[in-house]
């Protein structure tokens, strides 16, 4: 008989979102891509010290750097922790980096992260290709927000 699968705790934890790149893009397509961690560094992410805001990725001699992604120094590290902002390689299939590289220099697109977690305790990144919103794409994002919450809201007093 076979045994019972063991819960995992971190299947897809979410570690980290980077919230302002829906506002500050349009998210055309969405890709998985594993991570090159040290060990200070998964740990520091266990406990949820990452930050994406001011992050990108950029390819570089054939392959995907995810730079200026915020991981703070792991609290019971020693001398050999990590530097917090260091360039973090990116793994994706080569066929993947291939049509990104093409995307990116043919389109004008960029690469955000969007958002950092845990699938059967390996760190993975979502990685988002993105066009840069104008300031009037932006109010229009946000008008559209407040109507549907008035809406929401009126629709809740109807129902009282």
């Amino acid at each position: 008989m076979p045994s019972p699968p063991k819960p995992s705790v971190d299947n897809d934890a979410t570690l980290a979102v980077n919230r302002r790149a829906y506002h500050d893009y349009f998210i055309e397509e969405t890709y998985e891509a594993g991570l090159v961690l040290t060990g200070t560094e998964i740990k520091s992410l266990r406990s949820g010290k990452a930050n994406l805001r001011e992050g990108y990725a950029r390819p570089r001699q054939g392959e995907i750097w995810l730079l200026n992604v915020h991981i703070s120094p792991y609290e019971q590290g020693n001398r050999y922790n990590h530097e917090p902002t260091r360039d973090r390689k990116l793994l994706l299939h080569r066929r993947q980096i291939t049509d990104l590289m093409m995307k990116v220099q043919r389109n004008g697109l960029t690469l955000v992260p969007l958002r950092l977690y845990l699938k059967h305790g390996r760190a993975k990144l979502e990685l988002g290709l993105a066009k840069g919103k104008k300031q009037y794409d932006k109010r229009d994002a946000i008008a559209e927000r407040d109507s549907r919450r008035n809406l929401e809201r009126e629709l809740g007093r109807r129902d009282r």
